[in-house]
C-alpha cells in the first residue's frame, strides 16, 4: 500500500510540475516568417543542474540573414549550448537572443522550432533503417538527417558538428550537400573541422563561453599567432598522416551505399527466415508447462515437499467443514452438559487443526516460492544467453528492439515465477480439495454429489472461457503495449530531436491512439469476461439453493398449488413424471384409495386452492407431494392445526407412516397438538424462544413439567 501511495505521489508531482520554458505567445498565433539577423546580446547562461557554474559570459555575436556563420573552438567552449538556447531548450540567465530584432521569447515556440532546421552530430530516428539507424553508415545517416531538416523548408539552418563522425570520403559527400543546402538560408555552423567553413561569411572563435576572435577565413588566417591559425595548422598536420584514398567519385560512393543497404536487408531477411524456422517446431514440442517443470527439476525435492503440503492443506479445509458440522449437530443436544462437552471437544480439534494448517501453509508457500525464484533466475540467465547468441540482424527487427528485450528479461521472468511459484501451490491445493470433496460427497450421498458435479462442470466451463478470453486479450493488448512502450522509449531517448522538430503533439497523438485501442479492446472483451466471472462465483450459490430445494421439503398448513389436477399437484414442480412414482407417493400418504374412487381419478380438478377437497385430503396430497421427491429432510409446520378430529387422526397416521418409510429421513414437526408428536424420537418444548424441556413423550410426561401441563390441558 505504501508503494502504491508513493507511485501516486510521483505521478501527481509529474502532472503538477510546471515547465520552465513557457510559450507565452499562445498556440493560436498566425504563421510567422522568421527571416532576419540572429543576435546574441550579452547572453549569460548556467545549466539548471549547475546553476552556480556559468557557461556563457556576456556572449555577443550576430548571424546575418542569408549568410553562413561558423562557431569554432575547443571542446567545452559551449558552442552547442548556443544552439540549445536558440531553440529555447533553456531560459537565459540574463541577456537576450533576437531574430530580426524581436526576442525569441515573443515568438510562438512551436512555430519558432518549425522554422529552424537542425542537423546534429548524433542524429537519432525511429525509421525502417533499424533502431537508431544501426543499418546505415555514418554518411547515410547524416544525409537523411539533412533531408529531414530541409523538408520543412526552414528559414534558419543549424549544423551542429554535422561531419564530425564521418570519414573523409563521406565527409566530402556530406559537405557538398551542405554547401548546396545553405544557399538562401540563415546558417549557423558548429564544427571542429575548419576546412569545412572556408566559405563562411563570418567565423566566431569561442573559448570558455566568450568570443575571442571574429572574422572570415582569410582575415583570421592573416592574424599572426591567432587561435584560429593554430587550430588550422594542427588539423593540417593530422590530415597529412592520413593515407585514406579520397579519390572516389560521388557516383562510386552512392553505388557503395546501395550495396551496403542491400546487404543489410538481405541479412535481415535471412535472419527472419531462420527465426521462423526455429520458432515453428517449438509449437509441436512438449507443452510450456512441462518444459518449465523440466527446468525446475533441480528443486524436485522442494517441489515434492510442497505438493505433500498442498495435499494436507486441501484436506484440512474439508476437515474444518466436517468439524464445523459436528459442532452444529452438537448444539442440537438438549442437555447443556452434553452440548458443552461436545463443543469443547470439537472446539479444541478446530484449534489444533488451525495450528497444523498454519504450519503447513508456511511450508507450502516457502517451498514453492523458493522453487519459483530459482526458476525465474534460471530463465533470465538462459534468456540473456539466448540474446547474446543472436546475430546482429536479429536486433534490427522491429519486435526485437531494446525496450522489447528489456521487457522479456524483466516482466516475462516474473510472470513465469507467478505461474510456477506460490500460485502453482494454490492450484495444487484447490485440485486436491475438489478431489477429496467429491470422494467425501460420494460416500455420503452420491445423488447430491451429482448435483454438485453439474454445477462444478458449469463453473469449469466458465473458468475455461474466462482464461481463454483473458489469454487472447492479454496477447492482443501486449502487442499494443509493446508498441506504446517502444514509442515512448524512442521519444524519451530522442527528446531533444523531438523538441527540435516540434512534433510533440504528433507523438502524443500516436501514443494516445495506442492506449485508446488497448482500452477499447479491453472494453469489448469485458462483457464476456464479466459473464464468465459471474458464472464462476454464482455457481456455488445456485448449487446450495438447488441442494436445499432438492433435499428439504416444507409441508405447511393449507398449502396447495393452483387449480390443477391432483396428479400435477403431487408431481409439482416436475412435469411428465412417471405415474408409478406418483401412485407410490400417494399410497405412502394414505390418499391413493380416495383418489381412485373419484370419477376422474388422478386427473380430477382440485379447484381454486383445493376447494373441491376437504382439509384432511388436501394435507394428505401435500404430504404425498413432499414424499414424491424423496427428500432427506421433511418439515411439517402445523400440518393438522386446522382439521377436525377425524381428519387430524388421518393425517397423524400418515405422518407416522412417512417417518417409518425411510429410516435415514429426518422429520421436523411443528405442532400444538401433543397427539401429533407423541411418537417422535425427540420432543423439544419452547417457551419465548428458549428450550425448557426435551426428551421422548414418556420422559417428558414423567417430569410433570411444561409438556405434561400441555398434554393434560389438551385432554381436558
Amino acid at each position: 500500500m505504501r508503494l502504491n501511495w508513493a507511485v501516486c505521489a510521483k505521478t501527481f508531482d509529474l502532472n503538477t510540475n510546471e515547465p520552465q520554458v513557457w510559450d507565452v505567445s499562445g498556440s493560436n498565433r498566425e504563421s510567422i516568417d522568421i527571416n532576419g539577423d540572429i543576435e546574441f546580446d550579452n547572453v549569460n547562461f548556467a545549466y539548471p543542474a549547475r546553476s552556480d557554474v556559468p557557461v556563457l559570459h556576456d556572449l555577443n555575436l550576430v548571424a546575418h540573414a542569408g549568410e553562413i556563420t561558423a562557431l569554432v573552438g575547443a571542446n567545452g567552449c559551449e558552442k552547442s549550448t548556443c544552439v540549445s538556447l536558440l531553440l529555447r531548450f533553456y531560459n537565459l540567465s540574463s541577456g537576450n537572443i533576437k531574430i530580426n530584432g524581436q526576442s525569441i521569447c515573443e515568438y510562438n515556440l512551436k512555430q519558432l522550432r518549425e522554422n529552424i532546421g537542425i542537423v546534429n552530430q548524433e542524429p537519432k530516428y525511429e525509421t525502417l533503417v533499424g533502431e537508431r539507424g544501426v543499418q546505415l553508415s555514418g554518411g547515410e545517416k547524416q544525409r537523411i538527417a539533412l533531408a529531414r531538416a530541409l523538408i520543412k523548408q526552414p528559414s534558419i539552418l543549424l549544423l551542429d558538428e554535422a561531419t564530425s563522425a564521418l570519414d573523409h570520403i563521406n565527409e566530402k559527400v556530406v559537405q557538398e550537400a551542405l554547401d548546396r543546402s545553405c544557399k538562401g538560408h540563415t546558417t549557423i555552423v558548429i564544427t571542429h573541422r575548419l576546412t569545412t567553413i572556408k566559405n563562411a561569411h563570418s567565423i566566431y572563435v569561442l573559448d570558455k563561453g566568450k568570443v575571442i576572435e571574429q572574422g572570415t577565413h582569410q582575415t583570421l588566417l592573416a592574424k599572426a599567432g591567432s587561435r584560429y591559425q593554430r587550430m588550422l595548422q594542427v588539423q593540417k598536420m593530422e590530415q597529412a598522416g592520413d593515407d585514406v584514398d579520397n579519390t572516389m567519385s560521388q557516383n562510386e560512393i552512392e553505388e557503395e551505399d546501395k550495396k551496403q543497404m542491400s546487404e543489410h536487408y538481405r541479412l535481415l531477411k535471412c535472419s527472419q527466415s531462420k527465426y521462423e524456422k526455429e520458432v515453428s517446431p517449438l509449437k509441436n514440442e512438449r507443452s510450456a508447462f512441462l518444459r518449465l517443470m523440466a527446468m525446475n527439476r533441480q528443486e524436485w525435492i522442494i517441489v515434492l515437499i510442497g505438493c505433500i503440503a498442498c495435499v494436507v492443506a486441501g484436506a484440512s479445509t474439508l476437515a474444518f467443514a466436517i468439524l464445523l458440522a459436528e459442532v452444529t449437530m452438537a448444539l442440537g443436544n438438549c442437555t447443556y452438559a452434553a452440548q458443552m462437552r461436545q463443543v469443547l471437544i470439537f472446539g479444541f480439534a478446530i484449534i489444533l487443526l488451525g495450528i497444523v494448517t498454519m504450519a503447513i501453509r508456511v511450508l507450502q508457500f516457502t517451498t514453492f516460492a523458493v522453487a519459483g525464484s530459482n526458476l525465474s533466475h534460471r530463465i533470465r540467465a538462459k534468456a540473456f544467453a539466448y540474446f547474446l547468441r543472436q546475430e546482429v540482424a536479429y536486433f534490427d527487427r522491429h519486435e526485437n528492439s531494446s525496450s522489447s528485450i528489456f521487457t522479456h528479461l524483466s516482466s516475462n521472468a516474473l510472470a513465469i515465477q507467478q505461474i510456477t511459484g506460490i500460485r502453482l501451490g494454490l492450484l495444487c491445493e484447490t485440485f486436491v480439495m475438489i478431489l477429496l470433496a467429491l470422494i467425501l460427497g460420494a460416500s455420503f450421498n452420491w445423488q447430491i454429489m451429482l448435483i454438485l458435479l453439474a454445477f462444478l462442470g458449469v463453473a469449469f466451463v466458465a473458468l475455461f472461457i474466462f482464461v481463454e478470453v483473458k489469454s487472447r486479450l492479454g496477447k492482443r493488448c501486449s502487442v499494443l503495449t509493446d508498441r506504446a512502450n517502444l514509442l515512448s522509449s524512442e521519444v524519451i531517448d530522442n527528446m531533444r530531436t523531438v523538441k527540435q522538430l516540434a512534433i510533440e503533439t504528433m507523438f502524443l497523438q500516436q501514443y494516445s491512439e495506442l492506449i485508446w485501442k488497448s482500452f477499447k479492446l479491453v472494453q469489448n472483451y469485458s462483457i464476456i469476461l464479466a459473464l464468465a466471472y459471474t458464472t464462476i462465483w454464482t455457481s456455488a450459490s445456485f448449487t446450495i439453493a438447488i441442494i436445499y430445494w432438492r433435499v428439504v421439503i416444507l409441508v405447511e398448513d393449507g398449502q396447495f398449488k393452483s387449480e390443477e389436477m391432483i396428479i400435477q399437484n403431487i408431481a409439482y414442480p416436475k412435469e411428465n413424471a412417471p405415474i408409478e412414482d406418483i401412485i407410490e407417493a400417494a399410497t405412502k400418504a394414505n390418499i391413493h384409495q380416495f383418489i381412485e374412487q373419484l370419477p376422474q381419478g388422478y386427473e380430477t380438478q382440485v379447484g381454486m386452492k383445493g376447494s373441491q377437497l376437504s382439509g384432511g385430503e388436501k394435507q394428505c396430497i401435500a404430504i404425498a407431494r413432499a414424499l414424491f421427491r424423496r427428500p432427506k429432510v421433511l418439515l411439517f409446520d402445523e400440518a393438522a392445526s386446522a382439521l377436525d378430529a377425524h381428519s387430524e387422526e388421518t393425517v397423524q397416521k400418515v405422518l407416522e407412516q412417512a417417518r417409518k418409510e425411510d429410516s435415514n429421513q429426518t422429520s421436523l414437526t411443528i405442532a400444538h397438538c401433543p397427539s401429533i408428536i407423541c411418537s417422535c424420537d425427540l420432543i423439544c418444548v419452547l417457551d419465548r424462544g428458549h428450550l425448557v424441556e426435551s426428551g421422548t413423550h414418556i420422559e417428558l410426561m414423567q417430569q410433570h413439567g411444561a409438556y405434561y401441563a400441555m398434554v393434560t390441558q389438551n385432554e381436558t
